[in-house]
């Protein structure tokens, strides 16, 4: 097996245009890609988080690896050639570096919902020791922290830049702007002011599932191109991502990969969000419970997917956009789950979950009790999630210190996600008759 170099493949670099944080698998499979397809010679300088494991790996490969697309007719791969370098999170100086650089158009971000580190409202979470640390002016490890430190810099030499956060949180581009203004104006007064002057934040909603990697998939990726690839990525034919905002120093052609730039994004990434996510959300919970480990086995069990379909009745009757294509979307969804070549794995998904029901569920379910339904739907997917730490079978969470404070009482638990629905009596009620009926089945 060959090993894995741009020289041997005959890949030259490109520039570096574009700075990411959050290196992994996700944003290879989708930001990287796109990047790679629009082909208008647009280098990425990606950072990894906390761990330099992924970056250490990639660059050992000049930043290239294999993106094998897999679905229910085998395998596809090909080379990706985008990332241009692969840096160590904990290089704040190269980050300083590069981001000072004109050239560097844009900054895109992959850290997770919590990796933001932001509170319900928006606001730092001044009680996370690292955030703290952070404000406090040692060397930055938040992401947020080391964004800021590196737009003040660029603030020395006063290019305009385009943040664009690509994680699911709705509104992400706003919100990412309240939480990097917020730090900035801890910083320097003038920093704040540059930074909602002169710096973009796009809002998107991207999809892509891209499953935990195994020994398997890195063999099967080195044997369909022939190149002995330690960071191969495995993903789903499907990809989606649409951008709202202002770009002033230029982008990719990201709409030649099929990347789609709308006004108004809040329905798209809503549809997203409470569809697609929320779905995965409830089977993460639900399916462990039954005794699954992938989505996949999750959604063929009958139980499981009449729950997701009624908690998907409750989703789209809050969405109500005729244009969004529901029927379509939904069956689209649907497939996609049951796709056998995707071993999207249910703990994977269950990771950070009382963060994630709160932007995938609760907004559906405050909809559904201010209309004066039920909402039972989202009541089964609070309370598989409930039973899940009640047997002690949930994995890490940003929120494991209130969690485990709770006690494993429903109210409690549900005041985590939100205090209106914990002191809604009827959807409590419906949180702890779904709650028992889980908890006999196990």
């Amino acid at each position: 097996m060959r090993p894995l170099s741009r020289a041997a493949a005959g890949l030259e670099p490109a520039p570096v245009r574009i700075v990411h944080l959050g290196l992994g698998a996700f944003h290879r499979a989708h930001q990287a890609w796109y990047t790679d397809e629009a082909g208008d010679g647009w280098g990425i300088a990606a950072f990894s988080g906390r761990s330099p494991a992924a970056a250490e790996t990639l660059a050992a490969q000049d930043g290239l690896y294999t993106l094998v697309t897999r679905d229910g007719d085998g395998d596809r791969a090909r080379l990706i050639g985008s990332i241009t370098e692969a840096v160590d999170g904990a290089r704040q100086d190269r980050l300083r570096a590069l981001v000072v650089d004109p050239d560097v158009a844009l900054v895109t971000l992959t850290v997770t919902e919590a990796g933001y580190r932001l509170r319900p409202d928006g606001r730092p979470d001044e009680t996370d020791p690292l955030l703290a640390a952070d404000l406090a002016g040692a060397e930055p490890v938040t992401a947020l922290g080391r964004l800021v430190d590196a737009l003040a810099a660029r603030h020395r030499v006063g290019a305009p830049l385009a943040i664009v956060p690509c994680d699911n949180l709705p509104a992400n581009g706003e919100l990412v702007r309240g939480g990097v203004l917020a730090l900035a104006e801890r910083r320097d007064p003038a920093l704040a002011a540059w930074i909602a002057s002169e710096v973009s934040f796009v809002s998107t909603s991207v999809d892509r599932i891209t499953p935990r990697l195994d020994d398997a998939d890195r063999d099967i990726a080195s044997r369909l191109l022939g190149w002995a690839d330690a960071a191969p990525v495995v993903t789903e034919p499907f990809s989606d991502w649409v951008l709202s905002g202002a770009f002033p120093a230029g982008r990719p052609a990201w709409e030649e990969a099929g990347a789609r730039f709308v006004e108004n994004i809040t329905p798209f990434e809503h549809r997203k969000l409470w569809l697609l996510n929320g779905a995965h959300t409830l089977l993460a919970a639900l399916g462990t419970l039954r005794g699954h480990e992938l989505v996949s086995q999750a959604i063929r069990d009958e139980h499981c997917r009449e729950r997701v379909l009624a908690f998907w009745d409750e989703a789209r009757r809050t969405l109500a956009d005729e244009s969004l294509g529901l029927d379509e979307y939904c069956a689209a969804l649907l497939a996609r789950f049951e796709n056998p070549g995707i071993r999207h794995r249910l703990d994977q998904i269950g990771l950070d979950a009382a963060t994630k029901l709160r932007l995938r569920v609760v907004p559906t379910a405050r909809a559904e009790r201010a209309a004066g339904r039920d909402a039972a739907g989202c009541a089964t997917a609070v309370a598989a999630w409930v039973a899940i730490v009640r047997a002690g079978r949930g994995g890490a969470d940003a929120a494991s210190a209130d969690i485990a404070a709770a006690g494993g009482e429903p109210r409690r638990l549900l005041a985590l996600l939100d205090a209106e629905l914990a002191d809604d009596t009827a959807f409590l009620r419906t949180v702890t008759t779904e709650l028992t009926n889980l908890e006999k089945r196990a």
